[in-house]
């Protein structure tokens, strides 16, 4: 595996720091000062001015919808390996994503259409999405089941004649609150009577259609992570067409995997873009400030957190990168352990540097004064987000214990120790 940066994603990554030193690190506090105003006006969910005046530079930058490989649709799409550097930097700051239309759940939305939709549903929603026009959500996540285990999924998509009829709620429906959302992916139950993993179905439904209605948004620690939102919502008798319906029923939880490998590998590319930003602010930090008569930085408690930061963030870089590779060469599915461990690692890590991060800024470091609390909001976050700890940990240790079962026939040449008395 050679890592190296090719001379094209050097070329492109220089200018994307240049990007993000020019309009996007400038622009934070007016992004965060233009969200508190449509808050106290009485609508936090309006699109800040900011990100829609810098994404048409973004564009002429040719930085723009670098994350989706291999589409004749967008022949600036990057490979896996290509995007992670580029991904990573973006994950220096929260919206950033967006401004270069990268940004979740539309970039899962859109390989989601890509792979799985006609032609007539992908121009009818993947090429206005692609230009950046409209923005969408993604509907799994139940409040009246374990929805890490997707086919316990039970919002009901019935066959009446020529449409489907949905009913059933569902939450943490990223985006829904954002008036630019037109499109839903939303995955349901069209058949309780198949077998497990064919039970479930994936169907696009517009924003608009009656029947659909948010309940409440949700917060996170506090953050109703505005304007982007999470929202809880029902849907009550709504109609579709059976032309909206991905690749056929029972096909859901197949689309499911292959939507959520490049989603999750995202999450953890930004995931290491922030723990880098964190531990510089740690360090910029540390030696700044005096405590009992010397700079923070010579206390030697903060030399092994700075250490140990450094050495978790290379780690997870790497493998991520390996991961990347993989799914390029070899295919998300053989990739899946590789997926797997990568996302139990980085948002971990990345809670552990943030935390040691706002540690050392003390007070300010849980404030408003630094980026570091609403990160951390956001990276605990991603240990539930595309599956829990635990459901990747349980997939990683059935993968390894698969590796070492007995192949029938073989001669066993393990040698049994040996005891006294034997």
């Amino acid at each position: 595996m050679d890592f190296e940066y090719t001379p094209k994603v050097k070329e492109m990554r220089a200018r994307l720091l240049a990007f993000m030193d020019q309009h996007i690190y400038p622009n934070e506090e007016r992004f965060h000062h233009e969200v508190e105003a449509n808050r106290a006006a009485g609508n936090a969910w309006i699109p800040t001015k900011v990100v829609e005046e810098l994404k048409p530079k973004a564009r002429a930058a040719g930085l723009w919808n670098l994350f989706l490989p291999f589409s004749e649709r967008v022949p600036e799409g990057l490979t896996n390996l290509e995007y992670a550097p580029m991904c990573e930097i973006m994950g220096r700051v929260h919206f950033a994503a967006e401004v270069f239309n990268c940004s979740a759940p539309d970039t899962g939305n859109m390989e989601t259409f890509e792979r799985y939709a006609s032609e007539e549903l992908k121009r009818e929603w993947l090429d206005p999405l692609l230009r950046g026009e409209i923005r969408s959500a993604f509907l799994m996540t139940e409040p009246a089941v374990a929805s890490s285990d997707a086919t316990n999924v039970q919002l009901r998509i019935d066959r009446d004649g020529d449409h489907y009829v949905l009913n059933g709620r569902k939450w943490w429906s990223s985006g829904v609150g954002d008036p630019r959302c037109k499109v839903m992916i939303v995955m349901g139950k069209t058949n309780p009577d198949a077998g497990r993993h064919e039970q479930q179905s994936m169907i696009i439904v517009p924003r608009d259609t009656p029947g659909f209605k948010v309940e409440r948004a949700l917060s996170v620690f506090g953050y109703d992570d505005a304007p982007h939102g999470h929202m809880e919502v029902t849907l009550t008798n709504v109609r579709v067409p059976v032309t909206n319906i991905l690749l056929g029923e029972g096909r859901g939880f197949e689309i499911a995997q292959g939507r959520l490998g490049p989603g999750r590998i995202h999450h953890c590319m930004r995931s290491i873009g922030a723990a880098e930003r964190a531990l510089e602010y740690m360090c910029k930090r540390l030696s700044s400030r005096v405590a009992f008569g010397k700079p923070l930085a010579a206390q030697s408690v903060w030399h092994e957190r700075i250490a140990e930061s450094r050495c978790m963030i290379d780690q997870a870089r790497l493998m991520t990168l390996k991961a990347a590779h993989m799914m390029d060469t070899v295919g998300n599915k053989i990739a899946k352990a590789e997926i797997a461990m990568i996302k139990v690692i980085a948002p971990n890590m990345a809670c552990q540097i943030i935390d040691w991060a706002m540690q050392a800024h003390g007070g300010a470091g849980i404030s408003q004064v630094t980026p570091l609390a609403y990160m951390y909001a956001h990276q605990r976050t991603l240990r539930f987000a595309d599956g829990p700890d635990e459901v990747h940990r349980n997939a990683i240790a059935k993968i390894e214990l698969a590796r070492h079962l007995p192949i029938p026939g073989a001669v066993d040449h393990v040698q049994m120790p040996i005891t006294r008395g034997s």
